[in-house]
């Protein structure tokens, strides 16, 4: 259950250092897109943190962002279970289960109530409550009785944020998000397929720290993770910009790591910190191992269109570009930059409804 001492009182009975404590004060701001000058401010609000009663509940899901939340290396998932964070329940983390593993989960709501974090993980089967159950209680039900004492909800998928793949065409179970049935709570959305392990991380650090949820976008996602599109940060975005696009996955362009976009890479419509955060310890990502986004952070991408289906054809754009170009003497890269910048303004005037049809009609 929750411990009553400060997180720093905790952090010195473990033997950390001051200079080890205010690095990780900094790595935090860094990780959560404020400025160095801030780091003074975090250090103040951790030594006085009290570590936040966290109930983790997974519904439809396949376990992809646990496994990601155990491949955290900033902070690490003991650091966060055990210094940061009291994680009181989680079907997989925990070593009590039967009776044992619910009447946990009653006692933290009990001891903690108002006051613990509710993280959700997959999406809810609203058709038929025996489509997922645990211990005999259908997700629905848990869902509307953990949430009623939480302090803030935060749904770390795309399937809690926003249906996932259960939710695809047809949607046989009636999949919804937690957005969809719970009204009167705060909700984080941390989606991804799955999300990046230090993004789960580093939303529960900003909570811990300043005690409020992130500035959201018009989704609910963290604007210092969600901010900007893949596109905008992506290394073979001049390779877009200079019309060069791989054919086909194996072809000389794909080898000289030309853009993926005529290959379906969703970047230019998907918003997330993949191109900067990476995965696997900051080692890649998908684009830089040879593979277009799939838009997995964004609302119905299993919908969204064919995952190697182009969202429009670039050179048709341009063709137009330098041929404008070559009439008023202006140079190619200058129109094709303009073009792009327009297709880019209107993405992010518009990026939480964008959509395959929206770009399809630039075509």
């Amino acid at each position: 259950m929750a411990n009553d001492k400060s997180l720093i009182e905790i952090l010195k009975s473990r033997g950390v250092s001051r200079r080890a404590f205010l690095k990780f004060c900094t790595t935090t701001a860094s990780m959560m897109a404020l400025p160095p000058s801030m780091v003074p401010a975090i250090a103040s609000a951790m030594e006085n943190a009290r570590r936040p009663s966290v109930i983790w509940l997974s519904f439809q899901e396949c376990t992809g962002c646990t496994e990601s939340l155990t491949r955290s290396h900033t902070p690490t998932v003991e650091g966060l279970i055990f210094d940061a964070i009291s994680l009181d329940y989680h079907h997989t983390l925990q070593a009590a289960s039967g009776d044992a593993a619910e009447h946990a989960r009653e006692e933290a709501m009990k001891e903690n109530y108002g006051s613990y974090l509710l993280v959700v993980d997959g999406s809810i089967p609203l058709d038929n409550p025996g489509y997922s159950t645990i211990a005999g209680i259908s997700n629905l039900d848990m869902l509307k009785e953990t949430a009623k004492g939480a302090a803030a909800i935060i749904s770390v998928g795309s399937c809690a944020a926003f249906g996932g793949l259960p939710h695809a065409n047809p949607n046989p179970t009636g999949a919804a998000s937690v957005a969809d049935i719970i009204k009167d709570k705060p909700i984080i959305n941390v989606p991804g397929c799955p999300p990046i392990p230090v993004v789960i991380t580093g939303v529960f650090l900003h909570y811990l720290t300043l005690g409020t949820i992130p500035e959201l976008d018009g989704l609910g996602r963290p604007k210092a993770f969600y901010g900007q599109n893949i596109h905008d940060r992506c290394y073979r975005r001049p390779f877009y910009e200079r019309g060069q696009f791989a054919e086909t996955f194996d072809d000389e362009g794909a080898r000289a790591g030309w853009c993926l976009y005529k290959l379906g890479c969703k970047g230019p419509i998907t918003y997330n910190a993949c191109a900067t955060m990476k995965w696997n310890q900051g080692t890649s990502f998908p684009i830089e191992s040879g593979h277009g986004c799939l838009g997995c952070s964004e609302p119905r991408f299993w919908d969204m269109g064919g995952f190697y289906t182009a969202l429009s054809e670039p050179t048709l754009d341009v063709t137009r570009a330098v041929g404008v170009a070559a009439a008023v003497g202006a140079g190619a890269g200058l129109a094709v930059g303009a073009v792009n910048q327009i297709k880019k303004k209107r993405a992010q005037s518009n990026h939480e409804t964008v959509s395959v049809d929206d770009y399809k009609e630039d075509a």
